[in-house]
């Protein structure tokens, strides 16, 4: 398998670990994925549950422990360490803020469409970061309307991508009857994806990679998203 580049990132093997909220994927899982050569994700998703003053302060709570376990997995391992955020989240400009602090290498942000950074967030902060910007979408169309408006506001483009088809977990707005769709599988979604991407890394003279994610379970899956275009796969 070939490594993972995007910009100055490397990861050695093209997997991504998905970020598993409320306490799940922490720097113990980020870090052993990472260890191997994978990107492991720490989860921001309700992480400052159990926080004295989660209840009273959950925004407070969250950033504080997000910044902890960053840098507590930077301290296990010198692999890469990515962040997932939900744009949903009331707090999500704050936790954005947080992962772009503390250098994480990249940030994963699904739940939502994110067509602007956060207020108090200028565009230079991501351009000139440390840390890559990675949409999830569930579909061409989505990957679209995302790199359209980045380009229209900013000039600029998020610089990799997810596609999760509807057998993965988490927030993708699939309906009951899609999930065992032939036009709604990952197979069919990840080339249109794979296609946005290149529209926009010919337009923008960079490398914007697509990781596959959904149903992806052993060494032949891998083989076949990578076959269909994907750069790496997500599994978690």
């Amino acid at each position: 398998m070939k490594e993972l580049r995007f910009g100055a990132l490397k990861a050695a093997i093209p997997i991504v670990q998905g970020g598993m909220g409320v306490s799940v994927s922490m720097a113990g899982l980020a870090s052993a994925v990472a260890r191997e050569g994978g990107i492991g994700v720490i989860s921001a998703t309700g992480i400052g549950m159990c926080e004295k003053d989660f209840f009273s302060d959950f925004a407070a709570a969250n950033s504080r422990v997000l910044r902890k376990e960053i840098r507590k997995a930077r301290d296990k391992t010198s692999g890469v360490i990515g962040v997932n955020l939900m744009v949903a989240l009331s707090d999500y400009g704050r936790l954005l803020k947080t992962a772009y602090e503390e250098e994480a290498h990249a940030v994963f942000v699904g739940a939502g469409l994110p067509l602007r950074l956060p207020e108090g967030m200028p565009i230079d902060t991501v351009k000139n970061a440390f840390t890559r910007f990675v949409p999830i979408v569930s579909s061409a169309r989505a990957a679209d309307i995302i790199f359209t408006s980045w380009a229209k506001k900013y000039d600029y483009v998020p610089d990799a991508l997810v596609v999760e088809g509807p057998m993965a977990g988490g927030h993708l707005g699939f309906k009951l009857q899609q999930i065992d769709s032939p036009e709604f599988a990952l197979e069919k979604i990840l080339p249109e994806v794979v296609r946005v991407a290149e529209k926009y890394a010919e337009k923008f003279e960079k490398d914007i990679p697509v990781i596959a994610a959904g149903g992806i379970y052993s060494g032949a899956d891998i083989h076949r998203h990578l076959e269909l275009g994907a750069s790496a796969v997500q599994m978690g």
